[in-house]
């Protein structure tokens, strides 16, 4: 069994930022899909970024603005965001898989992007 809670949303401006923390518990599998999501209203599920052996994978809407990190356990993930904008306004997902893979998923955090 793999758990995962995210936390730290919440409403910013444009061009503010935020850091997302994902506490993950279980035989989660750290380099098999383990990464960020995002929903927006009305809108499919994107990947934000992911962790694989060969380094973190970025979405374009996000690269260069949004950063990734893990501890060195593995157990918690780190989003940060920086210059948000509007169309970031999401709820965001942390996600993993364990060694059978079976994907999880957290509760989700709202994330609102609003002058």
């Amino acid at each position: 069994q793999v758990q995962l809670l995210e936390s730290g949303g919440g409403l910013v401006q444009p061009g503010g930022s935020l850091t997302l923390s994902c506490a993950a518990s279980g035989d989660i599998a750290p380099n098999n899909y383990m990464g960020w999501y995002r929903q927006a209203p009305g809108k499919q599920r994107e990947w934000i970024a992911l962790f694989s052996i060969g380094g973190t994978h970025y979405a374009d809407s996000v690269k260069g603005r949004f950063t990734a990190s893990r501890d060195n356990a593995k157990t918690t993930m780190y989003l940060q965001m920086n210059n948000l904008q509007p169309e970031d306004t999401a709820v965001y997902y942390c996600t993993g898989r364990d060694w059978s893979n079976k994907d999880y998923w957290g509760q989700g955090t709202q994330v609102t992007v609003s002058s």
